[in-house]
């Protein structure tokens, strides 16, 4: 996977892009970066990418100029017959970004993240540029940075080969639908705290049992809209009528 990222702070990239899963994944193969100021693609010698807004209005808006042209920068003479690029806005009004979403661009060979800062951008930069745009959550960032960190994190974990336990991704919170089940490990007593005997047991069967019912009782608590997916399941809506009352699967 090819990952491009147009920035006008490229300085805050590096220590995220070199480390963990991540940097692993780039030694490995698996993932390429290139990370573009696109102020070298600004409209004049004093180095401007924003202006006023027509209308009125406060702040500065983001110029198209020079992001249409650093993205064709990145294109020009490129193989016509890899995929199209998905170039992605990070943005308040978009998408809410969700890991279906990141399950879904995992599966493309190229990725272009447009890092915004300032009032906002140039409507024609979303009307005829852009093919995505993702907000990570209904709150407002000084840039579009943190967003694609966020972004490319959760994309690269995905990708084959990145994680060492292959079933890790798939059972994480929200690849299921639910959220993840809690998880113990050595000491099975600390401060008279005790693993749940089931987790003791060896009996496999009655583990992932005890994780499903953990793993909706949580789901009920802390996001309990999350469950709404599976209103036609009448074993999850089984289920969830015995949490409810407090009982047990046995």
């Amino acid at each position: 996977m090819k990952i491009d990222v147009l920035t006008l702070f490229p300085e805050m990239f590096p220590g995220v892009l070199e480390s963990s899963i991540i940097g692993k994944s780039q030694e490995k193969g698996l993932v390429s970066f290139r990370v573009v100021n696109f102020r070298d693609y600004a409209v004049n010698k004093h180095g401007q990418v924003d202006d006023y807004p027509y209308g009125g209005g406060a702040g500065m808006i983001l110029r198209p100029e020079p992001l249409f042209e650093a993205v064709e920068s990145l294109l020009d003479g490129s193989n016509p017959e890899e995929q199209k690029p998905r170039i992605i806005l990070l943005c308040p009004q978009g998408e809410r970004y969700s890991q279906k979403k990141a399950e879904e661009l995992a599966k493309q060979e190229h990725l272009i993240l447009l890092c915004g800062h300032y009032e906002g951008y140039d409507e024609r930069i979303r009307q005829h540029l852009v093919t995505d745009e993702i907000s990570i959550g209904d709150f407002v960032l000084t840039g579009g940075e943190l967003p694609a960190m966020t972004l490319i994190d959760s994309v690269v974990r995905l990708l084959p080969g990145a994680l060492g336990n292959e079933t890790s991704a798939m059972t994480d919170s929200f690849s299921t639908g639910l959220l993840e089940h809690p998880h113990y490990t050595r000491p099975a007593e600390y401060r008279g705290w005790k693993v749940p005997d089931v987790l003791l047991s060896g009996h496999h069967g009655k583990i992932e049992e005890w994780r499903k019912m953990e793993s909706l009782r949580r789901t009920l608590t802390r996001r309990p809209e999350l469950l709404n997916q599976f209103k036609d399941n009448p074993q999850i809506i089984k289920l969830l009528e015995k949490i409810k009352i407090g009982q047990d699967l046995s």
